[in-house]
Parts: structure tokens; C-alpha cells; sequence
């Protein structure tokens, strides 16, 4: 596939918003995750810990027990509600840190209402099986493994030319799907694809998608009427900068950098966009 558009730090630089005197919380967008489990509540940290430092204006977690608890205790800004219901959001993210062979009914009504919703959706890891005939404008997270099984799931043929089997999954789903990888495709609905350089290799550890998530969902919730795969694009750019500075790569770390942490790279956020915006 040849015609790919490569995402620029211009380009990225497009979404994000700065704030002037006439926002507020909500007008800098508002981001709802149900995200985490009993298993893996670091999932529902990282990702409210990102939405927070991407510049969202409010974040809310739909979530009980050790999930809500963790987030409560790291990121006491939030709004934690037990359920989504009525919940007003910009965007979603869900799925993260989650298991669909451990998923109730209650949670895939639930689920199924925010994917039926007005909304764009952030859908990762456990709720990508949902995905499918959803109504919301949606924007799917899935690395390797998760896509090949999305693959199956609408029976798509496996493709070596990851830009196309990305391009035929999104126009099969009428989804932006981006794909994570060392390079992460952007494809969107009408078969364009985007690519974005993932910034350095030491992103290749546990939680920087969830990282990731609630990046695109404070993107998305602050960009209401930009095309979501450009968005995610900047999603995507803005996430592989945040990882270049937490590795110190071109600073103190020199010119192949150290080893990170998913939240090294949250924590990066912040700078990450200042720099961009300087």
C-alpha cells in the first residue's frame, strides 16, 4: 500500500488546544474511562493519570473496588462514579485493563450502551469483541495479537502489508483502527492510513497503551469536530514524544536513552506538549 501520510510534529501540534480565558473545565473537554479490573486496576491509573496530563478538564471513572480505590488514591481530582449511566462526557475510553472471559452481563450492557452512544469511543483490549456493529464513532486500540483476533472476528483474511489489513479492518468496521506496533497505523473509514513513528523502542513495556488510551481520549473530548483518525494521530505522535522524553533520549540519556515505565511516559505528558506548542 503505498499511499500512507506520514504524521509530522506540525501535524500533531494541530490538536492540541491551548486554553484561553473563556474555557473551563468542561469546555477543555471531558473524558470518561471504564477501564481496570480486580486484575489489572493499574490499567484504570495509567489511563486516568494520562487524560489528567494530556490536559483534559475533567475526568470521570466509572468503577468500584480496587480499580476506583487506586485511582482515587493517585488522582484525587477525579470524579468516580459506580456507573455510566447519565455520565456526560466528550469522549470514552473502556476496555483497558479489562478481560471479556471475565466480563458480566451487567458489564456488557453497560458497555454496549457507551458503544451505542453519540460520542467517540476508545476501545482496547477487553471490549474490542464489542466492537462490531457498534453505533458510536469508534476508534479502535488493538496491538498485534488483539488485531488478528479482530481479524477472525470479522472475517478478514490475514495480510503480511499491515497498512492494508489495517485499511480493510477499519472500512469492514466503519472504525478508525489504529494499529499499535514500532510504527502505529492510523486507518480510517474511507481505507486512508497514517502512520506515526513510535518514538523509541523502550515504549515496548507493560501500560503504555493504557497510557495511550486515556491520551486519545483527552484528545478527542478537547477536539470534538476534527476527524478522530487525525486526532489519533496526534494521540499517537504525542504519546511516542512523551516516551522519547522519559527515556531521556537526546538529553540525559543520551542518544538510545534508558529504561521507562508506562507512567514515566504519563508523566511526560506535559512537557511533551509544551514542547511541541514552543
Amino acid at each position: 500500500m503505498s499511499d500512507v501520510r506520514e504524521w509530522s510534529r506540525e501535524d500533531a501540534a494541530s490538536s492540541l488546544r491551548i486554553p484561553g480565558p473563556e474555557d473551563d473545565k468542561y469546555s477543555r473537554g471531558v473524558v470518561g474511562l471504564r477501564t481496570g479490573s480486580p486484575s489489572y486496576p493499574g490499567a484504570a491509573v495509567l489511563g486516568v493519570e494520562a487524560a489528567w496530563r494530556a490536559g483534559a478538564g475533567f475526568v470521570r471513572y466509572i468503577g468500584v473496588g480496587r480499580a476506583a480505590d487506586a485511582v482515587m488514591a493517585r488522582r484525587p481530582e477525579t470524579v468516580v462514579s459506580p456507573q455510566a449511566a447519565g455520565a456526560r462526557v466528550g469522549a470514552w475510553v473502556i476496555g483497558s485493563g479489562t478481560d471479556a472471559a471475565t466480563r458480566t452481563a451487567d458489564d456488557e450492557h453497560e458497555l454496549r450502551e457507551i458503544l451505542d452512544g453519540a460520542v467517540p469511543v476508545v476501545v482496547d483490549a477487553g471490549a474490542l469483541d464489542l466492537a462490531p456493529g457498534s453505533r458510536a464513532p469508534l476508534l479502535l486500540t488493538p496491538h498485534g495479537r488483539e488485531f488478528a483476533r479482530l481479524q477472525e472476528r470479522i472475517g478478514s483474511a490475514p495480510d503480511e502489508d499491515r497498512a492494508r489489513a489495517a485499511a480493510n479492518a477499519a472500512t469492514r468496521l466503519g472504525a478508525v483502527v489504529l494499529l499499535k506496533g514500532a510504527q502505529t497505523l492510523i486507518a480510517d473509514t474511507d481505507g486512508s492510513v497514517i502512520r506515526v513513528d513510535a518514538g523509541t523502542g523502550w515504549l515496548a513495556t507493560a501500560g503504555t497503551g493504557d497510557v495511550l488510551g486515556g491520551v486519545l481520549g483527552a484528545l478527542l473530548a478537547a477536539n470534538p469536530d476534527a476527524p478522530i483518525a487525525e486526532v489519533a494521530a496526534s494521540g499517537a505522535w504525542l504519546h511516542g514524544h512523551a516516551g522519547r522524553i522519559a527515556a531521556g533520549i537526546g538529553a540525559e540519556g543520551g542518544e538510545h536513552g534508558h529504561p521507562i515505565v508506562a507512567l514515566d511516559v504519563a508523566e511526560a505528558l506535559p512537557l511533551a506538549i509544551a514542547d511541541v506548542l514552543a
